[in-house]
């Protein structure tokens, strides 16, 4: 049910297109142009797909409290849902699920599209190549659960959407703290990387499992903040 509902928007359909559409095609036209290290620069550019992974994540949250009109409190598609779905927690888990699920399968499709672009040059795609790929799957599914917590915490879709994709796709703050303070390498969008990239854009070495568990645990904790905040507050 919540997939179905995720899919029905529009602005998740573009959240998928833009993850396995233009990512890829950003990968292949970068990638070129560094033929040494071609692989590296296409799983770089791939990062930028979580701009539609971040969408997801937004709009899984913030279509529920969409205002319609002078009656919205009670038109609210959360009214709806909570009366079909009377535990919080079940409702909140199913909307996961389906984000997860969703994100994964983009991620999966762009990560295949840009290294089979890559595999029909002839480019070397070299060993270790299918954990990254997961690496870069988990990275992707991790951001949007970040937003979908983020969502839930704010109740608006318009703040984190803005503040997230600024720093993912305009001028990364995080990127700019970590030249000042070396703690900020382990904000998850510089520590998650890690789990596919060789080189590290930041100059600091983490380790891709470290990576991994830094950025689970930023996951872990925002959605437990965001459900407890959901759990306590007025439909």
């Amino acid at each position: 049910m919540e997939l179905c509902k995720l899919l029905r928007l529009p602005s998740a359909r573009a959240g998928v297109a833009l993850g396995v559409l233009c990512a890829p095609a950003i990968a292949a036209v970068s990638a070129p142009s560094e033929r040494s290290a071609a692989v590296d620069v296409a799983f770089l550019e791939l990062t930028f797909g979580v701009i539609g992974a971040i969408l997801l994540g937004v709009v899984a949250v913030s279509s529920e409290y969409r205002d319609d009109g002078e009656d919205s409190a009670s038109t609210r598609q959360i009214v709806a849902s909570l009366t079909a779905v009377p535990s919080r927690m079940r409702f909140l888990a199913a909307k996961a699920a389906a984000l997860s699920l969703t994100v994964a399968t983009t991620a999966m499709l762009a990560t295949v599209i840009m290294l089979t672009m890559l595999a029909g040059t002839g480019e070397d795609l070299g060993p270790g190549v299918v954990g990254r790929g997961v690496g870069l799957i988990v990275y992707w599914v991790l951001t949007a659960l970040i937003a979908f917590g983020i969502t839930l915490l704010t109740r608006n879709g318009v703040v984190p959407l803005v503040v997230l994709l600024l720093n993912s796709s305009v001028i990364s703050f995080t990127y700019l703290l970590s030249r000042v303070v070396p703690a900020a390498n382990y904000f998850p969008d510089l520590a998650g990387p890690h789990m596919f990239l060789r080189r590290s854009p930041t100059g600091v070495e983490i380790g891709p499992v470290t990576g991994g568990l830094v950025m689970l645990g930023w996951t872990v904790v925002l959605l437990a903040v965001g459900a407890f905040r959901f759990q306590r507050s007025d439909a």
